[in-house]
């Protein structure tokens, strides 16, 4: 009896898992893609490039045909999208991860006490060529550019979130199709595209305007251009935000009687936050790394200034062009060059922190969910 039970359970078994392509089959194809793809590119003169590109090719061909041959034409048109879905995301995540490779394995050496907490003043060639023969260490910092971004970031994030959230709830909540609503969304969409020298003329042509001096440069106007990247963004994402918001959520607070601004206010906003802090961390990651409009609209100086209203201002982006185009000891020039790729590796920490407080803020002030 034990016999046939086993007999049975095992065709049973047998039917279930005929026509399955076995869990080994994909892992086995990729490996032999890997080995076959080396093979190839060893033809034609290897290198890593062309042995990626035949192991992909052969990969992509071989897997679907086997399971086409296995389950079907239906399941192997299936797999073939999902591979190549894969690969699409592999080959995406490619230049990410050669980034910030490259900005750690040169930023990192460049990074001491001396680097964050001084400024470029008083060095002169002189330090660099003492620093690249050994005889001194690498004087000479990114304190002041630091605060110049800081300071110029902040200006534009409080001029840019008021004026894009402001406006992206108009559109979603009073424009109803108005010809002033389509204008807006005609002119922001113009705005996206605006390149950024453009934004930084027209900040420093305003203020030549308002004030007279035509060599009027300071972070106020370097954070007017950054917001004329910037309002776009906001724009557009609070927007998509808002829209998707449940009408049912609007119309429950009608019913109670709430006014219409109170319930953007206390309904719309909350449930939206999430988005819209997103929205806004892109908008600053956007303009925090512009060089051409700080150059144009703030200049750049080796010393430190905490008065974003008078006077020229550094910024990484900016100390990072001036080190690599200008290093302060051509003779030297690598020193200049730890320095920059230390501060593009600073740069990428500050839009990641700014990254983590959005999204603190926006799970502190999201609606809570629960009884």
């Amino acid at each position: 009896m034990s016999v046939s039970t086993a007999s049975k359970s095992a065709n049973t078994s047998s039917r279930l898992t005929s026509g399955h392509a076995p869990k080994w089959l994909i892992p086995v194809i990729g490996l032999a893609a890997i080995v076959l793809g080396a093979a190839a590119s060893a033809l034609i003169g290897f290198s890593i490039a062309t042995w990626v590109l035949f192991a992909a090719i052969i990969f992509l061909i071989a897997g679907p045909l086997a399971i086409t041959a296995i389950e079907g034409k239906r399941k192997g048109s299936d797999s073939f999208a999902r591979f190549l879905v894969y690969g699409a995301f592999l080959v995406a995540l490619i230049p990410l991860i050669s980034v910030l490779y490259t900005v750690l394995a040169r930023g990192i050496p460049g990074l001491s006490g001396n680097l964050l907490f001084t400024s470029m003043n008083g060095i002169t060639g002189v330090h660099d060529n003492k620093a690249a023969q050994g005889a001194g260490p690498v004087l000479g910092g990114i304190y002041h550019a630091v605060i110049g971004t800081l300071e110029i970031t902040l200006l534009a994030t409080l001029i840019s979130v008021p004026i894009g959230l402001l406006t992206a709830i108009y559109l979603v909540e009073y424009a109803n199709g108005k010809f002033l609503g389509k204008a807006i969304t005609f002119f922001v969409d113009v705005m996206t595209g605006i390149p950024s020298i453009v934004a930084g003329l027209f900040a420093a042509s305003f203020f030549v305007m308002v004030t007279g001096d035509p060599s009027k440069r300071m972070g106020l106007v370097a954070a007017v251009a950054l917001s004329v990247l910037m309002i776009p963004t906001v724009v557009r994402n609070a927007e998509e935000m808002l829209r998707i918001v449940p009408n049912e959520l609007r119309e429950a607070s009608y019913a109670l009687g709430v006014r219409k601004w109170r319930t953007i206010m206390k309904v719309v906003i909350p449930t939206a936050i999430s988005g819209i802090a997103s929205g806004v961390t892109l908008a600053i990651a956007r303009v925090i790394g512009e060089t051409a409009p700080i150059l144009v609209t703030a200049g750049f100086v080796n010393s430190i200034n905490w008065n974003a209203f008078s006077g020229w201002m550094a910024t990484l982006p900016t100390f990072i062009y001036y080190q690599i185009m200008n290093p302060t000891s051509p003779t030297a020039a690598a020193v200049s060059e730890t320095r920059a790729w230390a501060a593009a590796l600073v740069l990428i920490l500050i839009v990641m922190i700014l990254n983590l407080i959005a999204r603190a803020i926006a799970k502190f002030f999201a609606p809570k969910t629960g009884r």
